[in-house]
């Protein structure tokens, strides 16, 4: 008789999670998802699919967690716009221990790399950013609303911005920035963008 799968699936999903975070969807062999795992093939395969299914699943994970950072900052209407936007990248990239800061973010590091010739991955990908872009277009909204945008700019180029400097952020952190430097561009950024 067969003995019963015996894992946390939550917890093999963050670690899993961590493990393509860490080194990226190409770099993530089989072998290394199951040293990272600690599950065997033919739990991975039977329980969470192949490597793509797999790399999914996390990625729904990761949004997940941020979508939590956004309802959290962005999402708190006690909040004004400028401050729930500085809240968001503050939570988001800054003030995260430092090892999950030096990672950077999942989604910007899959972008960077050439896993996005596969067609429903970059659909994911472009799905989970936006979710990030509307949360951020809701309050340049309020900003070019209430007339706290700089002059000659408009709440979808204010998104567009803040998504770069997301991207842009979450590059500098991995490549080992000190926060005080995220802290700089980010100040100079708002600052730049409103009134």
């Amino acid at each position: 008789m067969a003995r019963p799968v015996e894992f946390e699936y939550e917890e093999v999903l963050q670690n899993a999670m961590e493990q393509f975070w860490k080194e990226g969807f190409e770099a993530s062999s089989v072998q290394k998802l199951l040293d990272a795992t600690v599950i065997n093939r033919g739990t991975l395969y039977n329980s969470f699919g192949d490597k793509d299914t797999f790399f999914k699943s996390c990625v729904a994970r990761y949004n997940n967690q941020l979508g939590a950072i956004i309802e959290s900052t962005l999402g708190d209407k006690n909040l004004k716009a400028d401050k729930a936007i500085a809240a968001f990248f503050d939570k988001a990239v800054i003030s995260v221990p430092a090892k999950q800061r030096t990672l950077g973010c999942l989604l910007v590091n899959t972008v960077c790399e050439s896993i996005v010739w596969n067609a429903d991955i970059q659909k994911l990908l472009r799905e989970s950013l936006n979710t990030l872009r509307k949360a951020l277009l809701a309050r340049t909204k309020e900003m070019e609303k209430s007339r706290t945008l700089a002059k000659g700019v408009k709440a979808d180029m204010a998104a567009d911005i803040l998504m770069t400097l997301y991207s842009g952020l979450n590059v500098s952190a991995r490549a080992g920035k000190a926060p005080k430097v995220l802290v700089d561009q980010l100040g100079f950024t708002l600052k730049a963008l409103s009134k």
